[in-house]
């Protein structure tokens, strides 16, 4: 998918924020009617990166709080698609379904003609952690917590690190994802809704680069991604790709 950087001076992001009927609405809720109905014209199209955050604070006179939180819930919405340090883009949609496409990286590798496999380090339930943002506002008291490693062929593709609401999927822990992904079964389980996700470069922690056979050195891509039923949470997942042996392409919104 080609990316065209959206190109718009700051006295129209200004007018557009300001048009007529929004003047009752919190600021941040007209930042998002601003970018959705730019969407719904067709003049910001899929693939179509946004005006940077820095401009839309300057050109609103906004606070970057502000900005933030339209663009986040844009994001859960799946209206918008942001990466981190790259930039907030317009997200691949299909109005016929509700339902946000996961894929399942046992069925994308198959579709290269690879053989898949799964290394089941633990599942397992544990306490939910407090401190971790990730989750805590949304899972208390017990989680289910899956770490494992994806292989194409003979090589690891992914660490999957994954906290699963108990809830959402009560027979978690009974399933051998050997045979199935975590991601099969969620989506037979738990149908999702909505989803979001932020994609970062890091380097892996030295367990990590054990599992995946890495130098220390080795740059990954991490997507830290969250999805949800209609009822709520139903897991939030850290998924490392070794940047040597991945090319993260595709969309992430309505299917």
């Amino acid at each position: 998918m080609s990316v065209v950087e959206i190109a718009v001076v700051d006295a129209e992001l200004a007018a557009l924020y300001n048009g007529p009927g929004t003047e009752s609405a919190p600021a941040y809720e007209r930042v998002k009617q601003l970018i959705v109905s730019q969407i719904n014209a067709g003049r910001w199209q899929e693939g179509d990166q946004l005006p940077s955050e820095n401009q839309l604070v300057g050109a609103l006179g906004l606070s970057r709080m502000t900005i933030n939180r339209a663009l986040r819930e844009l994001s859960a919405e799946g209206l918008v698609v942001r990466l981190m340090g790259v930039g907030t883009f317009v997200a691949a949609t299909k109005t016929a379904s509700p339902l946000f496409e996961v894929k399942n990286i046992a069925d994308e590798i198959q579709q290269r003609g690879h053989r898949h496999r799964t290394e089941v380090v633990y599942v397992r339930e544990e306490d939910a952690d407090p401190a971790n943002a990730f989750i805590r506002d949304s899972i208390r008291g017990k989680v289910f917590h899956s770490l494992m490693i994806h292989y194409e062929d003979d090589t690891p593709i992914q660490l999957e690190d994954r906290f699963v609401n108990p809830a959402e999927a009560p027979g978690y822990l009974e399933q051998d994802f050997t045979q199935q992904t975590p991601n099969h079964y969620l989506s037979v389980e738990a149908p999702l809704t909505r989803g979001e996700h932020v994609v970062e470069a890091i380097l892996a922690s030295p367990e990590e680069c054990r599992l995946l056979h890495i130098e220390r050195t080795e740059p990954c891509l991490m997507i830290r991604r969250r999805t949800w039923s209609s009822r709520g949470l139903v897991s939030a997942a850290r998924l490392v790709h070794p940047g040597s042996r991945n090319r993260l392409e595709g969309t992430f919104g309505t299917g």
